[in-house]
């Protein structure tokens, strides 16, 4: 591949060498519209792989973490939906596995403004990383719309994105086989006797509740059921929602034996509206979530589940994080298996 100069850059960019060394060496001293020239001129040339290499040596242990997503651009906006639940325990483990490696997280704070339609979202956070002198990003859950996963993918930064499927020349990804484990929730139901079995999928317009969605109606397919898709019921990934779809649900029909929740919080909604229908679990309903947070043992009854492996998720995030500090090889991305939980939600089904 041809060498790229700083001085081609600095001709695509409109500006000086100077400003684009300036740039390099201390991005502070450039203003911001400055920066995003010279960061575009970079991204179209592929100046990237090279341009920032010398400044390796420069940048700290800092390693960004981009969580959720909001449309304020903040990290913790949405920290108390209930979407949020899993990860929150996933932080946990990513921060023990980050403190193996002498890992510092951090979060940025307003890295970018989605409120101004003439900023380019993506450049802008791109840039507050490379300012920070960060050595890498790791990405969790972040919304398919979220500009940030743009910025990471055009930033010479090394990223790790977790439950994104994002791979580019800096970064892959690691997540949990989520068809599998749906598959395995729905198989486990049918092999307890259950035929008709409700399904709350969350968000279809995210990967992460696709990939469930598939796994459920592979399930169905693979041992001869016919899918009702009257029975798929989507709700979005808070509690409340699950509630009041499965409100709607049972004010409708009762003629299903079984419902697989796509997450634990969304399971403790429909739990609710079971319960608020003089239903019994698993008596006259079995129910299955995903995910064996903390709070799912705890419940009455405990709740049967598919438990995502989160120790093997950060390791495999923070060790694939390291090879690409050290300069290695974009490392192949880790889809995790996960494993059935069964508790006291669910049994077979019961003809009386």
């Amino acid at each position: 591949m041809k060498k790229i100069s700083s001085q081609q850059v600095a001709l695509l960019a409109g500006v000086s060498r100077a400003t684009v060394s300036r740039m390099l060496n201390d991005p502070t001293s450039v203003s911001i519209e400055t920066k995003k020239r010279i960061y575009a001129a970079m991204n179209t040339l592929g100046y990237r792989s090279s341009g920032f290499a010398h400044l390796s040596h420069q940048w700290t242990d800092l390693v960004a973490l981009a969580l959720f997503g909001s449309e304020d651009g903040l990290n913790l906006a949405e920290l108390t939906t209930t979407r949020c639940y899993f990860y929150l325990e996933l932080l946990r483990y990513i921060e023990r596995s980050a403190a193996r490696e002498n890992i510092d997280l951090f979060l940025p704070l307003h890295p970018y403004d989605p409120n101004e339609p003439k900023k380019d979202s993506a450049a802008q956070y791109a840039l507050a990383l490379q300012e920070k002198r960060v050595s890498g990003v790791i990405a969790l859950a972040l919304r398919p719309d979220d500009p940030r996963i743009q910025g990471i993918r055009n930033a010479p930064i090394p990223a790790i994105f977790i439950d994104n499927a994002v791979k580019s020349e800096n970064a892959t990804y690691v997540t949990t086989d989520f068809m599998g484990g749906a598959y395995q929730a729905t198989e486990y139901l049918i092999s307890l006797g259950h035929q008709r079995i409700a399904f709350f999928p969350g968000d279809t317009f995210v990967l992460t509740g696709t990939e469930r969605l598939l796994g459920y109606q592979r399930a169905l397919a693979y041992t001869g059921l016919i899918m009702d898709t009257t029975l798929i019921r989507s709700s979005g990934w808070e509690t409340q929602d699950a509630y009041q779809a499965a409100m709607t649900l049972l004010n409708e029909r009762r003629d299903f034996t079984a419902i697989f929740a796509a997450s634990d919080m969304l399971a403790f909604g429909v739990l609710r509206a079971l319960k608020e229908h003089k239903l019994r679990v698993p008596e006259d309903i079995s129910l299955i979530g995903f995910d064996d947070i903390d709070l799912s043992e705890r419940t009455n009854p405990a709740l049967t589940t598919i438990q995502q492996d989160k120790q093997t998720i950060s390791d495999a995030a923070i060790s694939k994080l390291m090879q690409l500090l050290h300069g290695e090889k974009i490392p192949q991305p880790l889809v995790v298996p996960t494993r059935l939980i069964a508790r006291a939600s669910t049994a077979p089904i019961s003809w009386k």
